[in-house]
């Protein structure tokens, strides 16, 4: 007998619940209130989110930092929004376990990810039944590089296993329950070119190829990566992914009948129509949040322009020295390497919380560590994997730093340390210069490094960070760092040094 099944999900909200781009203030036809408007709820639909709902925007950074309550709203709104299942990101992890445990605590939905462990409220497995007979098992799982992005004050108490093995029982565990329908909620991407095959990256962050390959789940919703994929089929799994910020969701027509199961997935603008209620549990908020972002807190000497990711990279960024100048200043290192977003906007001369929050968008807080030449030879040359030269000797940005998903934000940039790159060489052999205080950097002198702690766990493709001895951490986040920098220093003169010299026709 053929049964139907409707799946609405979202992933990697990233605390963008209302239709506004806070760097301007103006509506954007995105976020989930406007996702919830187009949703259409019966008997047999399920609504699913991937997880990193709870960090990511000014609004949460204001409910966390001022109003002491980040899971609250975002736990309201899914609620308004009839979601029935989600499962972790590695971002909900950025507040601690009582945190996330009050979140589950006040969600409707139920909360699936079979490879963590000491959560109260986390299940591994589900089985729900719809209104038309069809039975569907569900599990959720998260990469385990959540253990690596955190800090161990956030992890603490909580266990996170091997992705795929826990991914692998929890399916047996479904089979044995004699479902019809199996659903796999992944936080986490695809490791491989969704259309070719061609495996792009062997860490373990993102397992979604081989899931689907080796394991035979029906469907498997995908996220983390922000990347958007459509109706694919990989070895008989149906999987997608939606991007960032709720600009888009996914709905998916699954039908089942005699143990086949066909599926259709499209992504859905969020569209410019916000659900009403959602918006009245927003908006008392948001006026107090629009309050405090335009509070001034200092002035720069000079404006900081944005520009496209790869001219900033190529000829040096004021807003990323701007950074590094702060992150010097509060860890008291010998050199600092910082990275910037993917969308990088001008940064004004009267700094405001708004102009801070969303340049330094990342939840990231400050180590310093102990380096050595070879280290910083290896980070370096990194970096300079980013640039490829056109055959007219023009600058772009390479595939590796574009796919599986775009990658500007794993571009590094580097002060108190001038680097000459000539990018005519094979890359790997790219950095022929590193001078420390005038000087060509000798191979046995170390120096005090300071990064943001993502980096420091070697994400990114910076593995020889990984085993570099800890100095010092800061356990407040960067961007409040900057904020506690700008309103001790009140007139602040920009470091305008240019760091990086690219040799390249």
């Amino acid at each position: 007998m053929e049964r139907h099944l409707t799946i609405y999900y979202t992933s990697d909200i990233h605390g963008c619940f209302s239709p506004v781009q806070y760097a301007t203030g103006e509506r954007m036809p995105s976020g989930l209130a406007n996702c919830l408007s187009q949703f259409q709820k019966d008997g047999n639909t399920l609504i699913i989110d991937g997880g990193d709902t709870l960090q990511g925007s000014p609004l949460t950074y204001y409910l966390s930092h001022e109003i002491h309550d980040v899971v609250t709203l975002p736990a309201q709104l899914l609620n308004l929004g009839g979601y029935d299942f989600v499962t972790l990101g590695n971002h909900d992890f950025d507040y601690g376990k009582e945190a996330i445990e009050r979140y589950l605590d006040s969600l409707h939905a139920v909360c699936l990810c079979a490879n963590v462990e000491g959560i109260r409220g986390v299940q591994k497995t589900a089985v729900i039944t719809m209104e038309n007979g069809l039975r569907v098992g569900l599990t959720g799982i998260i990469t385990p590089f959540v253990t690596q992005f955190e800090t161990p004050e956030n992890m603490a108490g909580i266990t996170v296993t091997d992705a795929f093995a826990a991914a692998w029982q929890a399916l047996s565990e479904l089979r044995r329950k004699q479902v019809d329908l199996t659903v796999c909620i992944y936080h986490g991407g695809f490791e491989a070119d969704v259309k070719t095959g061609k495996v792009l990256s062997q860490t373990g962050e993102n397992q979604g190829w081989r899931l689907c390959r080796e394991l035979g789940f029906d469907v498997l919703l995908a996220a983390h990566q922000h990347m958007e994929a459509e109706n694919l089929l990989i070895g008989g799994t149906y999987t997608c992914q939606p991007p960032d910020k709720a600009t888009k969701f996914i709905r998916m027509d699954v039908t089942a009948d005699r143990g086949s199961v066909h599926a259709v997935s499209r992504l859905v603008p969020a569209g410019d129509q916000p659900f009403p209620a959602a918006m009245e549990t927003i908006e008392p908020i948001e006026k107090q949040l629009n309050e405090w972002l335009d509070t001034p807190v200092g002035h720069l000497d000079v404006p900081l322009p944005g520009g496209s990711p790869l001219a900033l990279a190529a000829n040096g960024s004021l807003l990323a020295n701007f950074f590094n100048q702060v992150q010097l200043a509060v860890s008291g290192a010998d050199i600092s390497v910082t990275s910037l977003s993917n969308q990088v906007s001008d940064f004004p001369q009267i700094v405001t919380i708004r102009a801070i929050i969303c340049a330094y968008a990342f939840p990231n807080t400050l180590k310093t560590i102990r380096v050595t030449r070879k280290v910083l030879k290896s980070a370096l040359e990194r970096s300079m994997e980013y640039f490829d030269v056109a055959p007219d000797g023009s600058l772009r940005v390479s595939r590796a730093f574009l796919e599986p998903i775009v990658q500007h934000f794993n571009y590094d940039y580097f002060a108190n340390l001038t680097v000459t790159a000539d990018l005519t060489q094979p890359k790997g052999a790219r950095v022929v210069s590193i001078v420390y205080q005038g000087e060509e950097l000798p191979e046995g002198k170390e120096l005090t490094l300071c990064l943001n702690n993502y980096r420091a766990s070697g994400a990114g493709g910076y593995e020889a960070y990984k085993a570099c001895p800890l100095v010092a951490e800061q356990p407040t986040e960067i961007s409040e760092l900057i904020m506690q920098y700008v309103e001790r220093e009140r007139e602040i003169t920009v470091d305008k040094t240019r760091w990086l010299h690219l040799l390249h026709a």
